[in-house]
Order: C-alpha cells, then structure tokens, then sequence
C-alpha cells in the first residue's frame, strides 16, 4: 500500500517519467505543486495544455513550429525557414530541436537547419530510416544546397550518427561539401584536465594564427 495519497502518487510516478527526474526530485516537486496556490497550479497547467496543442514540428526542417491551435499542422514552418534572411543553400544538422537552441546562440550561423529528431543507437533500435535522412537528402536537391555541416553531439551515438550522414550525402551528392563541427577543448580549460580523446580532437582541429 502506498504512504502517498492515491492523487498525489499518481502526480509523483508521472514527475517520475520526465527525463532526470528521479523518485526523491519527483517528491519534492509534487510537494511544492502541492503548495502552490491554486491560480499558480492552474497556469502550469494550461501552459502544459497550450504547448501540448499549439507546437507541432516543421514540415521542412522538423524543429518546432507553434500554430494557432486550430487546424492542421502539416504545412506549417517554423519561424527560421520562414525567415528571409537566411542563408538558403547552407544546412545544419543536428539531431534536436534543443541544439537548434544552442547554435542559434552562438551568433555566428546565419543559414538553415535540419533536425534529424533523434541519432543512431542500434541497442534502442533506431536506424537510420528512423532519422529524418530521407526528407534532408530531398532537401539537397530542392532547394540547391552546397553545404551540410554535422553538427551533432560529440559521443559515440552522435559521432556514429555524422558518419552515417555524410556517407549518404555523399552516396547522391558528392559535389555538396559536408563537414563536421570541431570539438576540443573549452575556452578557459587547462590541458592537465582534458582527457586524451579532447586533446586529441584539439589537435586534429588546431587552426593557423
């Protein structure tokens, strides 16, 4: 028998489910949901109904796009592909919607994106025809592209993942430049702490001065 009450160990075993959220940090936030006054909880909660119905994914590049919640999603585009300004023949890879976040903010890329929607982890059983591959090599074609940067994450899934890219890019284009985003070590770090595969990554990647 549970010592929560039915309601609140339903709330608990949801929190539960969300990624990082362990048993005990699924407690302590139900608690403080369960302090909250009323008008707090209720505007967490539509805000969770809102999103729910209103984001949906871009036709063309598969980040998100918020509609207006009342009709079908399926030709909508996200404000990026929208955007005139942008480069139109440059495409980055990534495999998240989050890393189209994170690029954005580094304030030196101005073309476009392609979001994979997840990598290759053969033990889960994603391949690559669950990726968004398909869709990005028609997108060569279409709209003329002349560059795919890899920008996935620097581990095995994601290294795995850009090999995998380029080698199909490659198989149908092989004039499109596909290149891979250096990875070495941070700004401010010190050599003694990196490990061999970042400082080894470093090197490969040193530029000229």
């Amino acid at each position: 028998m549970s010592v929560y009450a039915q309601s609140v160990q339903q709330l608990i075993d949801e929190l539960g489910r969300l990624p990082g959220v362990g048993p005990k940090s699924a407690q302590r936030i139900a608690y403080h949901l369960l302090r909250l006054p009323a008008e707090d909880a209720r505007r967490l909660s539509e805000s969770i109904d809102e999103v729910k119905r209103r984001i949906t994914f871009c036709r063309r590049c598969f980040d998100i796009a918020e509609t207006d919640g009342s009709g079908s999603n399926d030709e909508v585009e996200c404000g990026l592909c929208q955007d005139p300004r942008r480069e139109e023949h440059i495409l980055c890879v990534v495999e998240e919607p989050k890393d189209v976040v994170a690029v954005e903010k580094t304030n030196r890329y101005r073309g476009r994106y392609h979001v994979l929607q997840g990598h290759l982890d053969p033990i889960r059983g994603v391949g690559g025809d669950q990726l968004r591959l398909s869709e990005l090599i028609k997108r060569i074609d279409a709209e003329e592209i002349t560059e795919i940067i890899v920008c996935t994450n620097p581990n095995i899934e994601g290294e795995a993942t850009a090999l995998y890219v380029a080698k199909e890019v490659r198989e149908g284009h092989p004039d499109v430049k596909v290149t891979r985003i250096a990875s070495g070590l941070p700004v401010g770090g010190d050599l003694e702490y990196a490990d061999e595969l970042t400082l080894g990554r470093a090197l490969e990647g040193r530029q000229t001065i």
